[in-house]
């Protein structure tokens, strides 16, 4: 199965913002395709991100990664977070969110050769009157 944890994220995202709380993540910049400033990591390699509506521009969250533009001491910057690198999702005011395990990537499955119900299943499907 794909991973839970974009669903998550989009869920905790609007559950915090319908309560008016901003959002934070905190995210791991280690892992691969992390893009954010570098300047602004904490010495375990850490970030807080604030993504509330009034704090970044083109906000998106698919089941890969979270994109939006924001600015940092004055300058607009492209951040990307695959979701994998999400550690976590809060909100500031309360606290209240989720903390998520790390993941491993799943290996791809193995494909398996067809079989003839394969073959039969490749047909169009026709339709038929029954009485």
């Amino acid at each position: 199965m794909t991973s839970n944890r974009p669903y998550l994220l989009r869920a905790f995202y609007e559950w915090i913002a319908d309560n008016r709380c901003t959002p934070y993540i905190l995210v791991d910049t280690h892992l691969p395709g992390v893009l954010v400033p570098q300047q602004h990591v904490n010495e375990d390699g850490q970030i807080v991100l604030n993504i509330s509506e009034s704090a970044v521009v083109g906000l998106n969250m698919d089941n890969y990664a979270i994109r939006f533009s924001a600015r940092f001491g004055g300058v607009p910057t492209d951040i990307q977070v695959p979701v994998g690198a999400v550690v976590g999702i809060y909100a500031r005011e309360n606290g209240k969110g989720m903390v998520f395990e790390a993941e491993e990537t799943p290996e791809p499955p193995e494909p398996t050769p067809p079989t003839s119900l394969g073959k039969k299943s490749a047909k169009k499907p026709a339709l038929r009157v029954v009485k």
